[in-house]
């Protein structure tokens, strides 16, 4: 079966066409996605001692923990996705996406690694994260921050590898844009935003305790 796929010379065999449309797939992500974000923002807005901004960012981190965890959990573990006949909704994602970025359907080692430690080591964190920033925890900073830059670094060796590789995994500029660089693209604003205030937000506590030293 020819696949739609760049490099059209990417051997994939037994391969089975998307049988979801577009449409369905990323309105069912969408759909999911505002599920748990609504739920998370519902169940924060009901304590006081919760600001707005510590509610968004919870919804954050329950929506990118499970991102991590069952999607991109289910590509690093689940090699020959491409074949399945049963229209399971994550091997149609991956279908799909993989025509923004064939390196997933063609399992290049630098995104199985990518993902699969992401899926693993950043994802129950994420979760945690949304319980430290409910019960007020002390670490909730220092994990934060350190999530974050697990982040921008798993996307920037994504984004510098297919720099390095050609760039040249798309079937076509509509799918390069859409999939590959804007869905990307809020792996690198958001970490960085949560890193600059968590940063400042230690920073100022050593210092603070620091001047208490000192008096």
């Amino acid at each position: 079966m020819e696949h739609p796929y760049v490099p059209r010379d990417l051997q994939l065999p037994g391969y089975v066409p998307v049988s979801l449309s577009q449409s369905t797939i990323v309105g069912v992500y969408g759909l999911s996605s505002l599920l748990v974000v609504s739920l998370v923002w519902l169940l924060s807005g009901r304590s006081r001692n919760i600001s707005k901004l510590d509610s968004l960012l919870m919804c954050w981190w329950a929506f990118t923990g499970l991102t991590h965890i069952v999607l991109e959990g289910y590509f690093a573990f689940s090699p020959e996705f491409y074949k399945d006949k049963t229209g399971f909704y994550l091997a149609e994602v991956w279908k799909e996406y993989s025509k923004g970025d064939s390196r997933y359907a063609g399992r290049d080692s630098a995104i199985v690694a990518v993902e699969g430690m992401t899926a693993v080591l950043e994802g129950p964190p994420c979760l945690l994260a949304v319980y430290a920033i409910a019960k007020g925890k002390g670490y909730s900073y220092i994990l934060q921050f350190a999530i974050s830059l697990g982040q921008l670094y798993g996307t920037f060796v994504y984004f510098i590898t297919a720099i390095l590789e050609g760039d040249n995994f798309s079937a076509s500029p509509f799918y390069y844009y859409a999939y590959y660089v804007l869905a990307n693209s809020f792996w690198i604003l958001i970490p960085s935003l949560i890193a600059i205030r968590c940063w400042k937000k230690i920073c100022l506590a050593v210092q603070s305790q620091s001047q208490k030293k000192v008096r």
